[in-house]
């Protein structure tokens, strides 16, 4: 079970806060795209269950869930509460399966209370880690990077993993994640303190500042026989750059493309064909929610190696449902390191 001495105080508000998509954004969702509102504590129909969040996730995919872009998911409707994954505790059960006062990790929204059913439940929160974790490290970004790497890039030990948003609450576990397989992990990030960071806490043996100096002639002489791995998780440039540093035989795990403004109309860029020809390379787009099989396996893992101090978790936790509208912005600037969470308790 959770650690009791990492669950923080709550109380239980007399009326629901909400976020609500206020309008369609184009390209990455800014806090004017939505609203707040407040409403009385929903009641649970029959089989359902009420809870009390204490952490809201903030993920980049909120982006795509928030669009009318090209996305793996329906939007989410407009005027309705964002849709988000939240940790939070139970406080009325009308499901024999869900006991009051359970913790719990699952698509409760941006709002204060979420009557659910049992099934937006993605997991609960058992294992003995800090509660905030079952949000991240053994949430959707944990077994993104677990998952994403071992699924598809398939790493062997010795083997060169090059990792864009390095320093962010995906890239920072992959980084982990590759060390711990024995790889050697190279690291792209935004600015010269998660540089720092990458090298000194998370385990990566280079990285590199992406907006200052040439990292791509930095990564051929660091990597002279190519990489083997390239979890990408910004597409654009950088991507164009990484594959043509990319080892024969090498694969490209296609995580996110947080550098592509928009995909209102299709962007264009540099001809890629020849390269995957000629260094048969393997490139494939990962979505978590593919992986469900795999899921209590990784948690363990995961779990497993944060326990044995092999896995260091930083998370950046703000207060107040207020700061929740800008917070997918500030994300996509890059100005979180680690997990980003809104504490609403």
């Amino acid at each position: 079970m959770a650690d009791p001495t990492d669950i923080p105080a709550y109380t239980l508000p007399e009326r629901n806060r909400r976020v609500l998509l206020a309008r369609r954004p184009t390209g990455i969702p800014q806090s004017e795209d939505f609203s707040l509102d407040t409403v009385p504590v929903p009641e649970p129909g029959p089989g359902e269950i009420l809870v009390r969040n204490l952490y809201l996730s903030v993920d980049p995919a909120q982006r795509g869930w928030a669009s009318a872009e090209a996305n793996y998911s329906q939007p989410v409707p407009l005027g309705g509460p964002m849709r988000a994954l939240a940790v939070g505790v139970v406080v009325r059960s009308n499901s024999p399966d869900v006991a009051e006062g359970e913790f719990l990790y699952g698509w409760f929204g941006w709002q204060d209370y979420a009557s659910v059913p049992v099934s937006a439940i993605f997991r609960r929160c058992r294992e003995a880690v800090p509660l905030s974790a079952h949000a991240g490290l053994l949430g959707l970004n944990g077994l993104t990077a677990h998952l994403g790497l071992t699924e598809l890039g398939r790493p062997k030990a010795g083997e060169t993993v090059l990792v864009s948003t390095a320093a962010g609450a995906v890239g920072s576990l992959v980084g982990q994640i590759a060390r711990n397989l024995g790889c050697r992990a190279i690291g792209l990030t935004g600015n010269d303190a998660k540089v720092a960071r990458c090298r000194e806490a998370y385990g990566y043996a280079a990285a590199y500042n992406y907006r200052t100096g040439d990292w791509a002639a930095a990564l051929a002489r660091e990597a002279p026989e190519g990489v083997n791995v390239y979890f990408d998780n910004v597409g654009g440039p950088i991507l164009d750059a990484a594959l043509r540093r990319m080892a024969v035989g090498g694969r490209i795990v296609q995580c996110g493309t947080a550098s592509v403004a928009s995909w209102t109309e299709t962007p264009t860029g540099p001809r890629v064909e020849r390269e995957i020809l000629t260094r048969r390379l393997v490139w494939s787009g990962f979505v978590v929610l593919d992986h469900k099989a795999r899921f209590e396996e990784a948690v363990a893992q995961l779990a497993a190696w944060y326990m044995d101090g092999r896995i260091i978790l930083d998370e950046d936790v703000s207060e107040g449902i207020e700061g929740a509208p800008g917070a997918i912005a500030a994300l996509y600037r890059g100005e979180n390191r680690g997990k980003r969470l809104i504490y609403v308790g």
